[in-house]
């Protein structure tokens, strides 16, 4: 690689990989593993670099990657990962009853089928357009939007949501809010 475009790469790097381990870690539920996630994404990334650059939309690549890396990595394993209560290192001052949410939230996303909750992270944590997710995914949109809607539905049944949800306005969005 020519050193303009390893300069163009670490310089995409700095300015992405917070948000790729953020998206990383919810879509695996584990620090650990959102880091090698997002590491191995980033070997790839860096191994098709000219590809990338080239590329209409280079963060939807990116995270097209990431999201394929993953689903390769869980295909084969049918171990269920549970989240504990234990929030990795705290980022800055947060009250009890938001971390306590948080953590309903994420033991909830966990127990989410992989395809589902992938979608519902893109979708609502991410805020990105059904259209967006279907590309990232290499999916169609009705394909998207019927894993969202089934993927909420799960999350309004799950009884430990019950409390998050009445706790103020409602963090998990609405049937209506997953066809926009």
């Amino acid at each position: 690689m020519r050193t303009q475009d390893e300069e163009r790469f670490r310089e995409f790097v700095e300015g992405r990989r917070t948000a790729l381990l953020r998206t990383a870690y919810l879509l695996c539920g584990d620090r650990g593993d959102a880091e090698d996630l997002t590491q191995a994404t980033l070997i790839k990334v860096y191994a098709a670099w000219d590809r990338v650059a080239r590329a209409q939309n280079p963060d939807g690549y990116v995270r097209r990657v990431l999201v394929n890396t993953h689903r390769s990595r869980t295909r084969g394993r049918r171990v269920v990962q549970f989240l504990t209560d234990r929030l990795p290192d705290p980022v800055g001052p947060d009250s009890t009853a938001t971390l306590a949410g948080r953590s309903v939230l994420m033991a909830a996303l966990a127990r989410l089928p992989t395809a589902q909750r992938t979608v519902v992270v893109l979708r609502y944590w991410e805020d990105r357009s059904d259209v967006e997710v279907a590309h990232i995914l290499g999916k169609p949109v009705g394909t998207v939007r019927s894993r969202a809607a089934r993927g909420l539905a799960r999350l309004r049944e799950d009884p430990n949501m019950a409390d998050l949800m009445a706790a103020g306005p409602a963090r998990v969005p609405r049937r209506t809010e997953a066809r926009s």
